[in-house]
């Protein structure tokens, strides 16, 4: 059967400060009136009901993850006791799948993205299942057509295309290539075979946990053990002292990059990987002065160019900046360079040095 695995284990620092370690990005209604990963679940209709979808999460998520998703039962939220990139996350989710259903087949996507219509994402999800179901060893993984040469998505280069029915916009993947400076980034606009890299992956639990082996047998190792204590009194402590042993990476580097069948679908939906502030203007628009503002009370003279976020009542003023984050939550007031976002990460960092992480 079809079952999903939603990652949801990241700590979106590039959207502090609404994004925090106990209300991380993905528990936020920054796409609508429901939060992110309401929005994962609720996008998958009723192709995979509840009972076939599974969260992993860090363990400090599960209660409010469980809280804002009542209709999954409790033991679909897994919580990872380190971070440890998502190679380790998929394997977890894959051990615990095979356990029940050894024939699984897993869509795996991460809690932060914001897809529409839902009727174009079930479509192709369906069609990459037909597509392991004719050939279970093989991986699906989907391509967005890039709008812009973007510097800050990984890419994949298309190869010959698939022949037959029901592989409409289905090709073998050439290569994976990371993140691109502006030049590499245009030629791969200009060439029309290279796709930003969706993170979206369908491919059979059996397959992926023997790719693991096969290319990470360290890796494999501590999630077999993991497996061998499922269901046992020892289960918590073997997680723990397991999965905080692994050496974290990412499934692109740990498989994607290495396997032999990846096949990769132009996606037929409109996507977003909402990363950063900036994504706000793309998903909210802006007015006619390039403005982005989601707050209630917000006076701009002579303010162009800027993203304004604010809670309640608190009013902010704008007069004389352009281009500027302000970005205001509780008791803490961000103003940043748009244009040095990735900055934001280096100030969580120095606030952590400080040990003021009540403010994380």
């Amino acid at each position: 059967m079809l079952h999903a695995v939603i990652m949801a284990g990241g700590s979106g620092t590039r959207f502090w400060p609404a994004s925090t370690k106990d209300r991380p990005k993905q528990l936020l209604p920054l796409a609508g009136e429901r939060t992110m990963i309401q929005s994962t679940v609720a996008r998958l209709g009723e192709m995979i009901p509840p009972e076939r979808v599974m969260i992993v999460t860090n363990e400090r998520l599960v209660e409010p993850i469980a809280a804002q998703l009542p209709e999954l039962p409790r033991a679909s939220i897994l919580g990872e006791p380190a971070r440890r990139d998502t190679a380790p996350c998929i394997g977890l989710a894959a051990i615990q799948l095979q356990q029940s259903d050894p024939e699984a087949i897993m869509a795996v996507m991460p809690a932060d993205h914001v897809i529409s219509p839902d009727e174009s994402f079930q479509q192709a999800i369906q069609q990459a299942a037909d597509l392991i179901a004719e050939s279970p060893q093989r991986i699906v993984t989907f391509g967005i057509r890039p709008s812009h040469p973007a510097e800050n998505f990984g890419y994949v280069e298309r190869g010959e295309k698939l022949a037959g029915e029901n592989k409409s916009g289905a090709y073998q993947v050439k290569s994976f290539r990371e993140k691109p400076d502006r030049a590499t980034a245009e030629q791969y606009l200009a060439s029309g075979d290279y796709y930003w890299n969706a993170g979206i992956f369908v491919w059979k639990a059996a397959h992926i946990m023997d790719e693991l082996s096969a290319y990470e047998p360290e890796l494999f190792a501590h999630l077999q053990r993991i497996a061998a204590a499922t269901g046992t009194d020892e289960y918590s402590v073997v997680l723990r002292r397991e999965f905080t042993a692994i050496d974290g990476k990412s499934i692109d580097y740990a498989v994607m990059e290495r396997a032999n069948d990846v096949v990769v679908i132009e996606a037929p939906f409109q996507w977003d990987d909402l990363g950063t502030w900036q994504s706000m203007a793309r998903l909210r628009g802006t007015d006619e002065v390039g403005n982005t503002v989601v707050a209630p009370r917000h006076v701009g003279l002579n303010t162009s160019g800027s993203i304004i976020s604010a809670d309640g009542d608190h009013l902010i003023a704008t007069v004389g900046v352009k281009d500027l984050i302000i970005v205001q939550v509780d008791n803490v007031t961000l103003v940043a360079n748009k244009h040095d976002e990735e900055s934001i990460r280096e100030v969580v960092k120095q606030l952590n040095e400080r040990g003021w992480s009540d403010y994380l």
